[in-house]
C-alpha cells in the first residue's frame, strides 16, 4: 500500500511539473554592442499544446540589477505566467543603461538591443503573437523609465506600458546612477537630458493609442516625478491608469505593483482596453 501511495505522489508531483511554467536562459549576442546578453524567459504552462502566438510582456529590471532580478526576487511571476497565459521576458539591461542609446558611449545601445534585436529574436525562436497589440512593457526604478522610453519611442512594437517607481524625470537627479556617464553633464547638456527623459517626451503621444499605467509610493524617492507626470499627462488629456499608494522603493513594493500591472496587461491584451 505505501509502495502505491509513493507511485500516486510521483505521479501528481510529475503532472504538476510538466503542467509548470519553464524558465530558460537565451544568450544574445548583440551586433549593436558586441557583447553577449543574457535574458530570462519564462514561458506558460500552456506553451506546447496551444497554436496560437502568445503575448508577450517585457520586464525590465532596475539599476545595479540584472536578468535574474524578478525571478529571483518575485518567484511567483512564474505563476503569474501561468495565470495569466503570457509569456514573460527578462533582459539584462546593464547595471546603469537606463536603457537608452547613449550619445556618448558607443557601448551603450540597449535602445537598439530591446527595441530590434532582442524582439527580433524572441519573436522568431517563440511561438509568439508579433502584433503590437499583444507586446507589452513595464519595470521598476530604472526599468519603469526605459519601459515608458522604449514604449514612447517605438509606438509600432509596443501597445501598451507600465512603469512601477519608475525614474521617470531624470533631470532632478543629475548626479545619481550614472545618468551624466551616459548623457554628459547635465549643466552641459540639457537639451540632451530632455531628450531622453519621461518628462520631456510626453509629446509622443499625442493622438496615440498606447495604454498606459503608472503606480509609484508615497515613500519613494520617485514619487514627486511621477505625480509630476501624471499631472502633465491629464493637463494634455493623455489617458492613462494611475496609482499611488503607501509604500517605499523596494521590493515589498513591486511584488504587490507587478500583480496590478498583470491585470491591466491582460485586459490589453484580450482587448478588454
Amino acid at each position: 500500500m505505501l509502495k502505491l501511495k509513493l507511485i500516486f505522489l510521483f505521479f501528481i508531483c510529475h503532472c504538476f511539473s510538466i503542467l509548470a511554467s519553464q524558465v530558460e536562459t537565451l544568450k544574445i549576442v548583440s551586433k549593436a554592442m558586441n557583447k553577449t546578453i543574457k535574458n530570462t524567459i519564462i514561458i506558460p504552462d500552456t506553451y506546447a499544446e496551444q497554436k496560437e502566438g502568445f503575448s508577450v510582456l517585457y520586464l525590465l529590471h532596475g539599476a545595479q540589477g540584472n536578468h535574474l532580478d524578478w525571478l529571483s526576487k518575485v518567484p511567483k511571476i512564474k505563476e503569474y505566467s501561468d495565470t495569466h497565459n503570457i509569456i514573460i521576458v527578462c533582459p539584462d539591461g546593464g547595471l546603469t543603461s537606463w536603457y537608452f542609446d547613449s550619445p556618448i558611449d558607443e557601448s551603450m545601445k540597449y535602445e537598439t538591443y530591446i527595441s530590434s534585436e532582442l524582439i527580433e529574436t524572441i519573436d522568431k525562436k517563440y511561438n509568439t503573437n508579433a502584433q503590437k497589440k499583444h507586446r507589452a512593457i513595464t519595470g521598476l526604478s530604472m526599468g519603469g523609465h526605459g519601459a515608458l522610453y522604449l514604449a514612447l519611442k517605438h509606438q509600432d512594437i509596443w501597445g501598451a506600458a507600465g512603469s512601477m517607481s519608475g525614474g521617470v524625470d531624470i533631470r532632478p537627479f543629475p548626479n545619481d546612477w550614472d545618468i551624466r556617464k551616459r548623457l554628459g553633464l547635465y549643466e552641459e547638456n540639457k537639451n540632451i537630458w530632455d531628450e531622453h527623459t519621461i518628462a520631456g517626451l510626453t509629446h509622443l503621444l499625442k493622438n496615440s493609442s498606447m495604454k498606459l499605467i503608472i503606480d509609484c509610493g508615497y515613500d519613494d524617492f520617485f514619487f514627486e516625478v511621477n505625480k509630476q507626470l501624471h499631472d502633465k499627462l491629464c493637463q494634455n488629456n493623455i489617458e492613462h491608469d494611475y496609482i499611488e499608494r503607501p509604500g517605499k522603493h523596494n521590493w515589498e513594493y513591486w511584488a504587490n505593483a507587478i500583480q496590478y500591472q498583470l491585470l491591466f496587461f491582460n485586459d490589453f491584451f484580450n482587448g478588454n482596453q
